[in-house]
């Protein structure tokens, strides 16, 4: 396949490399990009162009599950750092989560407001759940169509108060009042307790057991068989509730899960007194629950995995007392999500293929992206190219977030992303993200 490049008719771009990563697995091939499109996947010796070498090319990452916080907790996270971050990890869309901006995205003005601030200065793509709280029912429907690509809803506390949890029959009112995927924080409140003011890590994670999520996704299944609504477990860190969803996919029931590159990487054993930098809820649980987790994505019953990049600043971790009950939960990982789950991923013996169907297809699935992650004709030429045998130890102050704090300092990595381009064009000091709407091609 020889057709002529760009300024005779042809393509603006063409990649080349030996382990290109398509829908059918890695082979060599040339991809080829015209007006921000691969318009042909050829052989690799069929078409010249940029030779990557021995690195590896992926499609953008899709991180469906980020808390950008703008407006109104801009010192937390904003547009502009957290999607600088995103493509220095290989992250070419994100959707942004309805909460902690101030306003919360539950109303068409609100997210009017949010693509305001998130426009012009957005480095990769950028599009947005809507929120279902106890008063904007009647909302809904509006905010549907104004172009949110489904709604995020908490059956807990979720940590603000601008933004309150739904009982389970609101839930459920909610679902029948718009035809829309539902994203639910499935944790419940009867069963969990107050965490005491403690440096110990075991102290808070007794304070949000297994037993309180499982059962939250036990009655969220019994929602979503009921009201045959689409619905979406956020952040599953809990293997025990695995059986119950596999349980409910064969039975027919519209039910999909996630989980995050913490939740695989980490274990509760192993954090240190008064490391507040790992908390989150749910919290990280016990080895043995992660390398169930792991088995539950190899087996499909997990779909996505996703960063629920929620940082904040330094100060709300409390560092100075270690105190894990004073501490704001959430941990930011949007740059490093794809080397931490490629790391613990090719020790377990998984291919890099598998990596992109859990953090490229499966969020863009679940978000209905249909011209984002993967390398194939019409899509997006949203790439990466990554050297998946390159090291790196994790160093804060070279990650791009707002706030440098991670759990992951100092740890050794494995994958280093060394180009990433949005829609063809490399992502470099010039915000070039565009702002979607469901539907959006």
């Amino acid at each position: 396949m020889n057709r002529p490049l760009a300024g005779a008719g042809g393509y603006d771009l063409v990649l080349r490399s030996r382990r290109v990563l398509t829908p059918d697995g890695e082979r060599p091939a040339a991809v080829c990009i015209h007006s921000g499109r691969i318009t042909a996947v050829a052989g690799y010796d069929e078409v010249p162009g940029l030779d990557l070498d021995e690195l590896a090319l992926l499609p953008g990452l899709v991180d469906t599950h980020v808390h950008v916080n703008e407006p109104g907790r801009t010192q937390w996270e904003g547009f502009a750092s957290a999607t600088r971050a995103a493509a220095a990890g290989g992250v070419t869309t994100i959707v942004d989560m309805p909460l902690n901006s101030i306003p919360p995205t539950t109303s068409v003005a609100a997210l009017a407001t949010k693509r305001a601030v998130a426009a012009r200065q957005s480095y990769v793509d950028v599009g947005f759940w809507g929120g279902a709280v106890p008063d904007n029912r009647p909302a809904l429907r509006d905010l549907y169509a104004a172009g949110v690509f489904g709604f995020k809803a908490f059956l807990v506390d979720s940590g603000v108060p601008e933004f309150p949890p739904l009982t389970g029959d609101q839930l459920a009112a909610a679902m029948r009042a718009v035809t829309a995927p539902f994203l639910v924080h499935a944790e419940d409140p009867a069963g969990i307790g107050p965490a005491p003011p403690s440096r110990r890590y075991q102290d808070f994670l007794a304070s949000r057991p297994r037993g309180a999520e499982n059962s939250a996704i036990a009655r969220l299944i019994g929602i979503a068989a009921a009201t045959g609504a689409r619905v979406h477990v956020l952040h599953l860190s809990s293997s025990d509730a695995l059986a119950a969803l596999a349980d409910a996919r064969r039975a027919g029931v519209r039910i999909t899960a996630e989980t995050c590159p913490h939740y695989l990487s980490l274990a509760a054993e192993e954090v240190p007194d008064g490391a507040t930098e790992f908390k989150c809820c749910p919290p990280i649980r016990e080895a043995a629950n992660r390398e169930a987790l792991w088995r539950g994505l190899a087996g499909g019953v997990i779909d996505a995995v996703v960063s629920d990049h929620s940082p904040c600043p330094p100060a709300l971790k409390h560092p100075d007392s270690g105190d894990f009950a004073a501490a704001w939960g959430g941990i930011a990982s949007v740059q490093v999500g794809l080397p931490v789950v490629w790391t613990g991923a090719r020790e377990r013996g998984y291919a890099l293929s598998d990596v992109v169907r859990w953090m490229a297809r499966g969020p863009a699935a679940l978000a209905g992206l249909a011209s984002k992650g993967a390398i194939e004709v019409g899509y997006d030429a949203d790439l990466v190219a990554f050297a998946p045998d390159e090291t790196f130890v994790v160093d804060p102050t070279l990650l791009r977030h707002r706030h440098p704090v991670t759990p992951y300092a100092g740890r050794t990595l494995s994958g280093v992303v060394h180009t990433t381009w949005l829609r063809g064009v490399p992502v470099a000091d010039e915000p070039r993200g565009r702002l979607l709407s469901r539907g959006t091609r």
